[in-house]
């Protein structure tokens, strides 16, 4: 008989278990060296039990937070009665229901009418197929994507993200593939859709006439920029006026990051396709969906496939998610409150060091632009020590991040709030 293999002994320590095994390409553990086991609400619990206060919450998948219990529960009871858990894309239930929800309680409301493809869990796949489908329905090649964009690390994802260090990494060329200037990129007393609009209708610029233009409303992981609804009205006129295709990746800013379901609510425009993951599921589970108008659903069965279509342990909580905290305005109203108190908040602690930090985001998803990526790590790094997670985005990682959850108190937010301007002022006052 084997010796029962001992768990827990497992500090982040060379020849520990993670060191032994893990591939070198982990990444978030290098800065947040302890070893978790339980998570509810706002915190994670390490192995000996101690809280730590979560402002990274999976990259935003956990808008409402670890172990939501309406969630968990409705979760271990489909479990309980041995609901289907894979199947493909077969029909189920649990799909059935999910999908008349999101008609139900996203999409009517907001005079949208969208099919909706499950395309493979993660957030580069739906954009995967984005891409694809915009190609396919175009005949056309190029997509425009935007500075300091990212949207996946796959390659055709790859190919629209502007970050060099996982761009460094593909090995291939990747063609088709335009760039443009965010808005705010050369200042902000220059709208940079004057480059874009000369681009396109300038038959010597080189664009030629795109498939598709993709962009996030407000790049996540490239440092917390935020396009202005005027920007983006306009970016959609001039797609609507070219016949271009325009893809709103919402992967991060969506599912009431920003205190609206979709990021671009406010900017009143419809895209052609929105690409959903991170907390579309609402608990954490991989599920991504993209979103398109009907006359571009021109896929023939088994166009863009994959095997792992059928989550249904993510419908069932994705559904309840909705239900919960969607049914009616007064969540994403009280989102934009708590978004309110908590600018306010980094926009003062900013103030203080007399014009060293900058307040970016928008939303639940905001940050302190720092003069370079070692003092955001080195406040990430003195957060830590207080037990608040959080983590660095940006071209150089100068931007220390806050994501909350959606569902944080406001008692939870001050603690939070004061253990970030406290690690701000340790990192500033050296």
């Amino acid at each position: 008989m084997s010796t029962p293999v001992k768990f827990l002994d497992v500090k982040t320590k060379a020849g520990s278990t993670f060191e032994r095994m893990e591939s070198g390409v982990r990444s978030y553990c290098r800065s947040v060296p302890v070893v978790f086991s339980k998570a509810s609400g706002v915190e994670l619990f390490d192995a000996e039990g101690t809280p730590y206060l979560d402002f990274l919450c999976g990259a935003g998948s956990l808008n409402y937070g670890h172990n939501h219990p309406i969630l968990r529960r409705a979760l271990v009871e489909y479990i309980a009665e041995a609901g289907v858990t894979h199947s493909l894309d077969f029909h189920s239930v649990a799909k059935e229901r999910f999908l008349a929800q999101f008609e139900h309680l996203i999409l009517k409301p907001r005079k949208l009418d969208y099919a909706v493809q499950f395309t493979g869990p993660t957030g580069t796949n739906a954009v995967e197929a984005a891409l694809k489908l915009a190609r396919k329905v175009t005949g056309r090649e190029s997509v425009v994507s935007f500075t300091n964009a990212f949207h996946g690390v796959s390659l055709g994802a790859l190919a629209v993200t502007g970050n060099e260090y996982h761009r460094a990494v593909a090995g291939v060329s990747m063609p088709g593939s335009l760039r443009a200037p965010f808005d705010g990129y050369m200042g902000a007393d220059i709208d940079t859709l004057d480059y874009l609009e000369k681009a396109l209708d300038d038959s010597s610029s080189g664009f030629g006439h795109p498939a598709a233009i993709i962009i996030e409303t407000v790049q996540g992981e490239g440092g917390l920029n935020v396009a202005s609804p005027e920007w983006l009205r306009r970016l959609a006129a001039l797609c609507k006026q070219r016949a271009i295709l325009l893809i709103i990746d919402d992967i991060q800013a969506g599912c009431g990051r920003t205190g609206e379901f979709f990021s671009f609510e406010s900017a009143g425009i419809v895209p052609d396709m929105v690409t959903l993951s991170k907390s579309l599921s609402g608990y954490g589970l991989p599920f991504a969906v993209l979103l398109l108008e009907r006359g571009l659903d021109h896929w023939q069965p088994g166009e863009h496939n994959g095997t792992f279509r059928g989550n249904n342990h993510a419908f069932v909580t994705a559904t309840v998610a909705l239900e919960t905290f969607w049914s009616t305005p007064s969540f994403a109203h009280d989102v934009r409150r708590k978004a309110s108190l908590l600018k306010a908040r980094l926009t003062k602690t900013a103030e203080r060091w007399n014009g060293r930090l900058k307040t970016k985001g928008r939303g639940l998803m905001v940050g302190l632009e720092c003069d370079s990526g070692q003092t955001a790590a080195a406040i990430c790094a003195a957060a830590f020590k207080r037990k608040l997670i959080m983590e660095t985005s940006g071209a150089d990682g100068e931007v220390a991040k806050c994501l909350p959850a959606l569902t944080i108190t406001d008692a939870e937010l001050e603690r939070g709030m004061s253990l970030f301007t406290e690690s701000v002022a340790e990192v500033m006052q050296q």
